[in-house]
């Protein structure tokens, strides 16, 4: 893989404590990135903002506010992130579709293609810019506009399942799936807006565990864990 779009929960970041971050958890993603940095894969990050905010949980706010507050809280994430991926040695940049002061750069595809022939890990904060939209809609709409060979969406869950593993014990994991299956059945990989998209653009993405030891490192390897999502 030449270029990849990885993306992060908010609340695996967060670790047990489920809110702001867990820096351990973080160096250990850092360290990851790194190696596959260090092999030659082109970095991009989208983050969620779940341990901050989930605006669909609030009912008494205005859903648009709602979602400006979560894009809001994406763009702490990755402001925190990049600076710990620099204290491990690593170049970073974080590009948003509005403008937050000096914080953030403004995104476009020239910019992103800039800094990733510098070597550098571009964040891409701030989801579409757009309420009603998700961070992994945004995911899979940057990954199409910046050519990148596949997603990595590295959860708090191994892979899709053919319903909630939480509430039924006895789910059955999918090694490997299409997205056209997943639409169809309106399977949990990524929300339906985001698999409509790359199913139309024909975007491979790879669910694992974040949990998993060297998982981010050894999905970029192909020695792979979790449910390959094929177009």
């Amino acid at each position: 893989m030449k270029r990849v779009l990885l993306k992060l929960s908010g609340e695996a970041l967060a670790g047990d404590k489920k809110t702001g971050f867990d820096e351990d958890t973080v160096r250990m993603v850092a360290a990851q990135v790194k190696e596959i940095t260090d092999m030659g894969t082109q970095v991009g990050i989208v983050i969620g903002g779940g341990n901050f905010w989930r605006g669909r949980s609030s009912e008494r706010i205005d859903r648009t506010k709602a979602d400006q507050i979560g894009m809001l809280a994406t763009v702490m994430n990755c402001i925190y992130v990049s600076e710990i991926f620099r204290s491990e040695g690593m170049m970073t940049n974080i590009l948003t579709p509005f403008e937050v002061g000096s914080f953030t750069k403004l995104f476009s595809k020239d910019r992103a293609n800039k800094y990733f022939a510098k070597g550098m890990v571009v964040f891409f904060a701030g989801g579409t810019g757009h309420p009603y939209f998700s961070t992994d809609t945004g995911v899979v709409l940057r990954a199409v506009e910046v050519e990148a060979d596949a997603i990595l969406l590295a959860k708090a869950v191994d892979g899709v399942y053919d319903s909630d593993p939480s509430k039924n014990p006895d789910a059955k994991r999918f090694d490997e799936i299409t997205i056209e299956e997943v639409v169809e059945r309106k399977l949990q990989a990524v929300d339906l807006t985001a698999s409509i998209i790359a199913m139309e653009n024909r975007m491979p993405m790879y669910i694992f565990s974040l949990n998993e030891k060297n998982s981010i490192v050894n999905t970029v390897k192909g020695n792979f864990n979790g449910t390959r999502v094929t177009v």
